[in-house]
């Protein structure tokens, strides 16, 4: 592995002057990662480091270096990270970075499939099928197998979509996969691979692709004989962000992408990698030196979040972790409160502790919104909650429905879709299934005429008979194809949506609060040119929430309200005061990590995350008594992750009984 030092002449006679001061704005780690220019690199970026700081400024410089900005790719896990980055890119050099590709691996894939769609390996036009649709499509192909008349249970639809991802991500075959993580279906494996096969036929013929498919497709042309040549030579510049949450399949992108040359510096830290359950693969980051040969290893380790007494605590977590990069977070904040171990008789008591500390800390001026109570899992803070509304504290947990997964805007964004791709059968039988006097039969037997058809908008419906359905039927297709003409995705989609609305009506009881979802939804596809682009945007990067979760007169004051969230939903956040409940051996690590020495490690690593959360304060508490699912009494321990810890690092209490 190659050393890479910088000298300061190395700045100050690049090839051309410098408008921005690097050597005066960043620490000198973070001088290196930006100043690297050819060959592969990996910038193991410890929590609250400067990640983000580094890759901007590296954007920056790459472009002031004279570089097409063009040619630079950065790649995220989310969109709002690719903007952020490129936004503070552009502002350093007055709008020049605005031409730098970026997004997520899932976007990017979407762009490059429809910039080749007479190469892509699949039917164009195409849609994006998000989680819920695709399980739909399976769930039409799984009853063609008359699995009910099975004597073994078969898979449901979520089951079948998890196995084809898990299978896609990892790059394990399907038979391997269910022989190791669903051994109760090893007897049906065959016919498992038959409906994975029919779906995926079934996608092809109709024009969808699901999100495992944009990455595959994308792999396949970075392997084309000449788009995979073009790819290579555009972008000259890859760089990946949080490169321990990617998968075999990105991996190998990132590979196909970068070609011999290599050229890509990848950020991410080993000790973060807590995504184990959506394919990521720790091993992707500790082999990346490998797969990039000549690759440059640099460290940031200058923690700009946290206090030198919070730090210590999870430095500590970490040591004794195996096959790890070795790294030591430090901050120039040497003093500041030590981190509290708390043991609270019971789940109850801990719950009142919490509140009581919330309380205090408010009193004394610490904001709520600064506030957050972590837990391992969801159903941990139960109690908490109802503790935190006795004592009129707000609070919001993170987690719920998503937005696009609501009933009445996927409603919407069936009619939308069909305006782009006629054959979407889950969208015909969702729009068909809303129409008065159209049931199941009815809908599947017009979805068979209308795919039967070369074009569904024109299809002869008279087999349906002369009853309401065919009247019903044409009138949909009318007012879709209708709505296909109006310029303008805002005005198309607001057509649609107004057809729409007295069907929400009828069938939603609480359709005015809905229909400011849909008000919403229609506020942000007028942001786009197209509905093809808002569809894939809506599809890969859907809001979080849908809007009448936040009531704008909650009675919530400035300082806002405490969060609770699990560990998983908290990585890449912070506040000031950060509470663990449940630091439990049996809870972190979770009792059913215990299968493997990856799963326990990945437990110990989830502490860790969340214990860097903290940027002044940080308290753990266990109650002493668990109480278990049959009602039993166990005798509850801190987490093993703590025994190495220093009591003078991490001063255990005892709360006493009332």
């Amino acid at each position: 592995m190659k050393k890479l030092v910088l000298r300061k002449t190395d700045v100050q006679t690049g090839r051309r002057p410098y408008r921005i001061d690097y050597e005066g704005l960043l620490n000198p780690a973070q001088l290196l990662a930006v100043m690297h220019d050819a060959g592969p690199a990996l910038v193991l970026a410890g929590a609250g480091t400067g990640k983000t700081r580094t890759l901007t400024y590296r954007v920056a410089r790459l472009v002031e270096d004279g570089n097409d900005p063009a040619s630079i790719l950065l790649l995220t896990f989310t969109r709002k990270a690719s903007q952020e980055m490129l936004r503070r890119a552009s502002s350093l050099l007055d709008g020049r970075c605005d031409r730098v590709g970026g997004g997520t691996f899932h976007s990017f894939a979407n762009n490059v499939l429809r910039r080749f769609p007479g190469e892509a390996p699949m039917r164009s036009p195409f849609t994006v099928l998000d989680q819920g649709d695709a399980q739909d499509v399976i769930n039409l192909v799984r009853a063609r197998f008359d699995v009910a008349k099975l004597k073994k249970r078969f898979p449901q639809k979520s089951t079948l979509q998890a196995m084809y991802s898990r299978a896609v991500n990892t790059g394990k075959p399907l038979t391997e996969l269910i022989a190791e993580d669903y051994t109760s279906y090893i007897d049906e494996a065959d016919r498992i691979g038959e409906v994975i096969r029919t779906y995926n036929d079934y996608k092809a013929h109709n024009g969808m692709v699901d999100y495992d498919d944009l990455l595959l497709h994308l792999l396949a042309l970075t392997k084309h004989d000449e788009i995979g040549p073009i790819l290579r030579k555009q972008f000259s510049y890859v760089m990946v962000d949080e490169y321990q949450d990617v998968n075999a399949l990105q991996h190998a992108i990132v590979k196909g992408l970068t070609g011999e040359r290599g050229n890509v510096l990848a950020v991410g830290d080993d000790a973060q990698s807590i995504y184990s359950f959506r394919g990521a693969d720790i091993k992707n980051i500790h082999t990346f030196p490998e797969s990039f040969p000549g690759c440059v290893l640099i460290r940031l380790e200058h923690n700009y979040r946290s206090t030198q007494p919070v730090l210590d605590v999870c430095n500590s977590v970490l040591r004794d972790a195996p096959g790890m990069y070795a790294k030591e977070l430090f901050s120039d904040r040497k003093e500041g409160e030590q981190p509290m171990l708390v043991s609270c008789l019971n789940e109850r008591q801990q719950s009142v502790f919490v509140v009581q500390q919330i309380l205090d800390l408010r009193e004394n001026g610490t904001p709520l919104k600064e506030m957050a109570v972590l837990v391992r899992s969801g159903f941990l803070s139960f109690d908490l909650e109802i503790e935190l509304a006795k004592a009129n504290i707000p609070f919001r947990k993170f987690g719920g429905l998503r937005f696009a997964e609501a009933a009445h805007v996927k409603d919407v964004l069936a009619f939308l879709r069909l305006t782009v791709n006629a054959r979407d059968a889950i969208s015909w039988y969702r729009a068909l299934l809303l129409q008065e006097g159209v049931g199941a039969k009815t809908a599947a037997n017009t979805l068979e005429v209308l795919l039967a058809a070369a074009d569904p908008f024109t299809a002869d419906l008279t087999s349906l008979g002369s009853g309401r359905a065919p009247a019903v039927v044409r009138q949909v297709i009318d007012e879709i194809r209708k709505a296909k003409t109006i310029p303008g995705a805002g005005d198309l989609a607001h057509e649609l949506a107004t057809w729409y609305k007295p069907t929400m009506e009828r069938v939603y009881d609480d359709h005015a609060k809905r229909w400011k979802d849909i008000e919403s939804l229609l506020a942000i596809c007028s942001r786009y040119s197209t509905i093809d682009s808002f569809l894939s945007d809506i599809a890969l990067e859907p809001p979080s929430d849908a809007l009448d979760d936040i009531d704008p007169d909650d009675g919530e004051d400035e300082a806002g309200y405490v969060t609770v969230s699990t560990i998983h939903s908290a990585k890449g956040l912070e506040w000031n005061t950060v509470m663990l409940i449940w630091a439990n051996e049996g809870r972190i690590p979770s009792a059913r990590s215990a299968e493997s020495e990856a799963s326990i490690e990945e437990e110990r690593r989830l502490l860790y995350v969340a214990c860097t959360r903290a940027k002044e304060r940080l308290m753990l508490t266990y109650p002493a008594i668990m109480l278990e699912w049959d009602h039993s009494d166990v005798v509850g321990r801190p987490s093993r992750f703590l025994d190495n810890v220093h009591k003078d690092q991490l001063p255990a209490f005892l709360l006493a009984e009332e």
